[in-house]
């Protein structure tokens, strides 16, 4: 164990006994902040709110922060992201003249011009001044047998809850009577032109504790709602039930998904008789169809006979012979000790099969070729250091993919190519929004107390002088499998590298760099190791004399806002700022707030004595201390995020507020867990967060 500073080994004793003593949830003084639109909470928002932004938008780096941010978010030469749908490449769109957005399509010819020919298909600026709501972009699901029909999904604010509506392609309209779900977390999913599958939770009694729809339907058009075919339930204490219609070659098929936890899923095939046949894979695989073959990424062990399938990999088999019995698997894709397939996992063209894998953090490309069931490995090429991606273009009809390739420093750029063949073409490149001469990235490693190697990149002067005086961001999240990885990002570029800031990414166990074990080795009561490994690289940095504690500032959001709330608990005294955005924080009653009960697969139920035990370990909420020296810092959360409870950060800035701790507290009333509705809001929210570091660790 590394020696602390004696005030630390007292503040850690300290923290620990508020721990023990602290309130049970039902004494809990602040549980008055969980009533999201209060008059009371709403105005000790406005309070706090109104400090924060005096204090940071009078600092001398603000405007030209916001307006920098605003410049690249309301940038018309952004690379304009399209999917396929029958003749026509769809994009949604926000700039300036559009701060809401615009659905829009052009004809793939006319995507190769410097400026395609756009189509608009639905204006939400007009839709939401015409109907007085304020209406945010959630997606669409398009037909994909006529390509005429959408069923588009509009949030109100930003929030996960969406209302679904039926829209008519051709004549870019919405259709009079057609398929409509008033607002919850709805999912719908084309059956045919007349047919929807359906879950809907406007109804508690059809919710699950996570607030997701436990039951699914057969909609059939002209029908209403109550009088669907209900052709699944599941239980409250499910996550939740979706339904799923994959379209192939080889067949269209109807699913039905149910999500028992986070991370445990029973699949379901529904027949032509709604009868339901369960497809035997581990609770814990995913699975996928591509013609004939059935595609089942595994992520732990599974014994099939006297063959174990390694966790992280990635197999194929005749879907039908798989039901039947058959258990010959085709190995696509095997794990090493550093190289795992990335979050994206794979992407399927008419006869193809292309993986996305991360050796060592870097992304990589492969892919299989599939011929009437004789499987052919075709070789593709990466960058050395970066990010790479690739996605279908239409699966069914051509091999061509678009891939995206990218690092720090260099813009992400859309390419096209078609599988197995030397033709890949640059289409687009996002402009470069930072200077980056004199600038360089580098990978490294820290050593986590139990020895494993934790890597992370950093971003810096290349001529940085190892004096521990540099304004130094550390960034992390470390849960859910999610990997880190080395991509463009003008934020991060132009408001804090190419100022002289050393930006660093960490890939710290509970992600997904390494594939699942990654993961499983921070989950639940192994959540330590997690919080470790981001401290270890902070050490490291310190150690490397890259920064040091009054110049090292940490920023995260979501599970990296509880990652950076047991950083200030944990170890105040490594850091000189944190920025806390959208968190978790009070652990203890996570699960009772809004979708918290569909993560204790990740954090563990604080229902149970045992488990309680170890999440009250690290909840921040429980472990901030009276006395102490701790770091300054800034939280941001928005009202209307219906994932992570806003009063996750209010009762700990009240808690701090309390104790007398020094702290900023931003709260945005739209935008749900993005923490903002449109350009504008999200150019402020990072411009304060932005201007608290500099502030913070350098003085300015």
């Amino acid at each position: 164990m590394k020696a602390q500073p004696l005030g630390w080994l007292a503040l850690c004793s300290l923290s620990l006994a508020a721990q023990l003593n602290a309130s049970p949830p039902s004494e809990d003084p602040y549980l008055w902040l969980e009533e999201i639109a209060s008059e009371r909470a709403l105005d000790w928002v406005k309070a706090r709110n109104k400090v924060t932004l005096e204090e940071l938008t009078s600092s001398p780096r603000y405007d030209e922060l916001y307006q920098g941010l605003l410049e690249i978010y309301h940038s018309s030469d952004k690379i304009p992201g399209v999917t396929q749908h029958g003749d026509h490449y769809y994009n949604f769109w926000q700039d300036a003249d559009h701060e809401r957005g615009i659905w829009r399509r052009c004809s793939p010819a006319s995507y190769l011009a410097e400026e395609p020919a756009w189509e608009t298909v639905l204006d939400l600026d007009a839709l939401a001044a015409t109907e007085a709501i304020s209406w945010v972009w959630k997606g669409a699901t398009v037909l994909d047998l006529t390509f005429d029909r959408a069923l588009l999904r509009l949030s109100v604010g930003g929030k996960d809850a969406v209302v679904i509506r039926e829209f008519d392609l051709i004549g870019k309209q919405f259709v009079a009577d057609g398929f409509n779900l008033p607002e919850s977390r709805n999912h719908a999913q084309w059956v045919d032109a007349d047919t929807l599958l359906v879950g809907s939770a406007v109804d508690p009694a059809q919710a699950t504790d996570s607030g997701y729809p436990r039951l699914t339907w057969r909609w059939r058009r002209g029908q209403a709602l109550p009088d669907a075919e209900k052709i699944y339930a599941g239980e409250k204490t499910d996550v939740g039930v979706f339904a799923a219609v994959s379209d192939s070659l080889s067949g269209r098929r109807e699913m039905i998904v149910r999500a028992l936890t986070f991370f445990e899923t029973e699949y379901y095939l529904v027949g032509a008789d709604h009868e339901l046949t369960p497809i035997p894979v581990p609770l814990d695989s995913e699975i996928g169809f591509f013609h004939d073959q059935l595609l089942v990424e595994v992520k732990s062990d599974w014994s099939v006979g006297a063959t174990t399938l390694p966790t992280g990999a990635l197999v194929a088999i005749n879907f039908d012979a798989f039901m039947a019995g058959a258990r010959g698997f085709t190995l696509l894709f095997t794990p090493q000790p550093r190289v795992s397939l990335a979050r994206q996992g794979y992407t399927t063209t008419r006869n193809h099969v292309v993986i996305s894998t991360l050796d060592n953090v870097n992304g990589r490309l492969a892919a299989w070729r599939y011929d009437h069931g004789d499987w052919q490995a075709v070789a593709m090429e990466a960058p050395a250091i970066g990010s790479i991606s690739a996605r279908g273009i239409d699966s069914n009809r051509s091999d061509q993919i678009f891939v995206t390739t990218s690092n720090f420093l260099s813009p992400s750029t859309l390419h096209r190519q078609t599988v197995g063949q030397n033709d890949r073409i640059t289409l687009k490149q996002t402009p470069a929004y930072f200077d980056a001469t004199g600038l360089t990235m580098t990978q490294h490693e820290a050593t986590a107390p139990d020895g494993t190697r934790i890597p992370y990149f950093q971003v810096g002067r290349a001529d940085l002088e190892p004096d521990g005086t540099h304004p130094t961001l550390l960034y992390g999240y470390g849960g859910f499998q999610v990997s880190m990885t080395p991509d463009y990002t003008g934020t991060w570029g132009r408001s804090w590298m190419a100022r002289g800031g050393v930006f660093v990414l960490a890939n710290i166990r509970g992600g997904g760099e390494f594939g699942p074990a990654w993961h499983q080795a921070a989950r639940k009561e192994n959540r330590q190791v997690s919080w470790d490994d981001f401290i270890a690289i902070g050490e490291d940095l310190i150690a490397r004399g890259v920064t040091s504690p009054p110049h090292l500032g940490i920023m995260g959001g979501s599970q990296g806002g509880l990652l950076m709330g047991v950083m200030y608990t944990q170890r105040p005294d490594l850091w000189g700022a944190v920025v806390c955005q959208v968190p978790l924080l009070d652990m203890l009653r996570f699960h009772r707030l809004l979708a918290g009960a569909s993560w204790m697969g990740e954090y563990g139920n604080p229902d149970l004595p045992a488990e309680r035990e170890f999440i009250a370990a690290y909840s921040p909420y429980q472990n901030i201390s009276p006395v102490g020296d701790y770091p300054r810092i800034l939280f941001v959360t928005s009202t209307h995020d219906d994932r992570v409870h806003p009063a996750h950060a209010r009762k700990m800035a009240a808690r701090l507020e309390e104790f007398g701790h020094d702290f900023l507290y931003w709260e945005n009333t739209e935008g749900g867990h993005g923490g903002a509705a449109n350009h504008t809001e999200r150019a402020q929210l990072h411009a304060l967060g932005y201007a608290f570091l500099w502030q913070e660790l350098s003085g300015e």
